[in-house]
């Protein structure tokens, strides 16, 4: 009877450590469709931010070296910081996008990630101010892709290495970056559950109202208010059973996945919210597991799809990558001094957020004191790389019930009064029906938010109203004295989601300024003009 006891729990033993591995495991396939997923969001990042070139990147614009050093850490870690040059500027951000297509092709993999996740992390420094959390969530996925091997499937690494591919990954650093993506889903979702909003399915509506951030199918969507309210609370319900995208298995978890893929969809279709969508669904890729893989030829050979024509074309790319220069290390003892040291990189970072995440909560808290040295040297060491993990409170606990958009009063020389922000003569009426077309590009509705929230001390809003200044004149040939800047809120209610002119309205001074000479001071205009 003791010896079936036995049996049964190493049985049961074996069993929950095999469920383990799977729940952390990472098909190669997978790995490598995320590899690619992140060296394309590169290159689209880096050509959309190009759209504001002059504007936010360089000198000339609104946010000068100087300034972006300013309001960051002391140790801010950023290549773009090494000049002021535009051509040089312009420069790095080729080689980026270089870097991204080595990245793409697999040659020299980890390299190039961490490569990729070095000009990442200084161009969000070069502009800290027209980042979002999709920027967050994306540097965080590279940082943790640094310890995977990105290169192991479908890449020129794979064609140059001596050895068949690994079929699957399960490792810390599997377990890692899939538990980010948890943490950040179900963080979510804890910060939702301070408020009633969520629960009562008014959350998903009241978001969707918001014309300056919505675009698309919004006004669609919109028109569907049972349903959107009904998707709402499911994404609520997501959040918090978000773990079981690590506990599920399988076609069990392809099921969630697929819940999780279909909400960011819609989302990159209706909110205007940069690339968040996307960059989640890179992570989410990580999640398809080999069953799925399986799945999938198997559904292609029932509707008799040809699936041997890809294999013949990847096997003409690699020829064309065996052409490809293989330079590394050969030696045994460089090879294991390279594994002892990536080992100890994973040891070094799972130590540290035990310790520093989960350590204070423990009786040995005391060995992680808030005004440790230690601590704060690993603090310090965080914020220069951006590796610090936030709050998550996307759109939490509760959404912002408020539409916005600015108006930026200026008076010129010979007494005429302007809206220079809209290009239009003073109003303080909707510059378009549509409020996210007040913005030229998506991060520019992140750099007005860092606008209209800087504080007394901060050249932020400064810096722009000069550059109105300067610019209005040499375009416009009109001289501008001062300039004040207001936002104008209106509230929205259920009822008055799809109808904007019903909503309160009013209008918050936030900033004056004085072009040239001039002091700063408030400008007078008619009170009927006013919201």
């Amino acid at each position: 009877m003791v010896r079936d006891t036995r049996l049964t729990g190493s049985a049961l033993r074996s069993r929950v450590s095999r469920n383990l591995k799977e729940s952390v495991t990472i098909d190669a396939r997978s790995l490598a469709v995320f590899r690619v997923f992140v060296g394309l969001l590169i290159i689209a990042d880096v050509l959309l931010r190009s759209r504001n070139f002059w504007f936010f990147y360089t000198d000339e614009g609104v946010v000068p070296r100087s300034h972006a050093m300013a309001v960051t850490a002391d140790n801010a870690f950023s290549i773009y910081h090494i000049s002021t040059d535009p051509t040089v500027i312009a420069g790095l951000m080729i080689i980026q996008v270089l870097i991204a297509i080595q990245l793409i092709v697999g040659y020299k993999t980890r390299l190039a990630t961490i490569l990729s996740f070095l000009f990442v992390i200084s161009l969000d420094y070069h502009n800290p101010f027209v980042t979002s959390y999709a920027d967050v969530l994306f540097r965080l996925l590279v940082f943790w892709a640094i310890f995977l091997p990105l290169g192991e499937r479908w890449s020129i690494d794979a064609v140059h290495r001596e050895r068949n591919p690994r079929a699957e990954i399960a490792s810390v650093a599997s377990t890692l970056i899939l538990g980010q993506m948890v943490f950040m889903y179900f963080y979510n979702g804890y910060h939702k559950a301070q408020s009633d909003v969520w629960g009562t399915g008014e959350a998903a509506p009241l978001v969707l109202g918001l014309d300056d951030m919505t675009f698309l199918l919004a006004e669609q969507v919109r028109a569907m208010p049972t349903l959107l309210s009904y998707g709402g609370l499911l994404w609520y319900a997501m959040m918090l059973i978000s773990p079981l995208l690590l506990v599920l298995v399988g076609r069990k978890r392809m099921g969630l996945v697929a819940l999780f893929m279909g909400g960011h969809f819609a989302f990159a279709i209706t909110v205007r919210i940069g690339a968040f969508a996307y960059v989640a669904m890179a992570g989410l890729l990580l999640f398809i597991q080999p069953q799925i893989w399986r799945d999938g030829k198997a559904v292609l050979r029932y509707f008799d799809v040809d699936i041997e024509k890809p294999h013949a074309r990847l096997k003409r790319l690699e020829h064309v990558a065996h052409a490809v220069p293989d330079w590394r290390l050969r030696g045994d003892a460089q090879r294991r001094a390279r594994s002892q040291l990536y080992t100890l990189a994973i040891v070094t970072i799972v130590v540290t957020i035990l310790l520093f995440s989960v350590g204070p909560y423990l009786p040995a808290g005391a060995l992680v004191d808030e005004d440790a040295p230690h601590k704060q040297q690993i603090e310090s060491t965080a914020n220069a790389y951006m590796i610090s993990q936030p709050d998550w409170t996307v759109f939490a606990p509760n959404p912002r019930t408020t539409d916005r958009y600015h108006v930026f009063v200026a008076q010129t020389d010979n007494g005429e009064l302007l809206d220079v922000y809209n290009d239009r003569p003073l109003t303080f009426d909707r510059p378009h029906q549509e409020l996210q077309k007040q913005y030229g590009t998506y991060r520019e509705r992140f750099y007005m938010n860092s606008v209209r929230r800087a504080g007394d001390g901060s050249n932020t809003p400064a810096l722009l109203a000069e550059h109105l200044c300067t610019t209005w004149e040499e375009e416009h040939d009109i001289t501008l004295t001062h300039i004040n800047m207001y936002v104008v809120s209106e509230d929205i209610t259920i009822e008055t989601i799809n109808s904007p002119e019903d909503r309160d309205r009013s209008s918050r001074l936030f900033y004056e300024y004085g072009c040239g000479d001039h002091e700063p001071e408030q400008i007078n205009f008619p009170d009927s003009m006013r919201p």
